[in-house]
């Protein structure tokens, strides 16, 4: 495998990884918490963290990003498909990040809003 595939696939890798990050969301309470909270924000992080379909989208993304870049490097005056491939895999693969990410954090505020807690962001 030539190197810059392993740095694609690595990089690609790191941001599926990275997109994790919105599950961990400390979420800001009117009030203070209740007995439960707890116990149901771990269950809502653990609840954000399994939708794996993310992942797949990131993936998706970051090919979609690659195949762009390809195409575009290709007509570009030096040629190079294969580091337009790189540039649109990393942009393609880091916008789809930071989306899951938020959509993490998102599900993880909606499900303790849906338990009874007093979440306001």
């Amino acid at each position: 495998m030539k190197p810059v595939s392993l740095i694609t696939l690595g990089a690609v890798t790191l941001m599926s990884a990275c997109a994790d990050t919105g599950a961990q969301v400390t979420p800001i309470l009117d009030g203070p918490p209740s007995a439960s909270y707890d116990a149901d924000l771990a269950e809502c992080r653990a609840l954000a963290r399994n939708q794996r379909q993310f992942d797949q989208e990131t993936l998706g993304a970051a090919a979609l990003g690659a195949g762009a870049g390809a195409v575009l490097g290709h007509w570009d005056d030096d040629g190079d498909a294969l580091g337009g491939a790189v540039a649109g895999a990393l942009a393609g693969g880091v916008a789809s990040a930071v989306d899951v990410s938020e959509r993490r954090a998102a599900i993880v505020l909606s499900c303790l809003r849906g338990r009874g807690h007093r979440v306001v962001g």
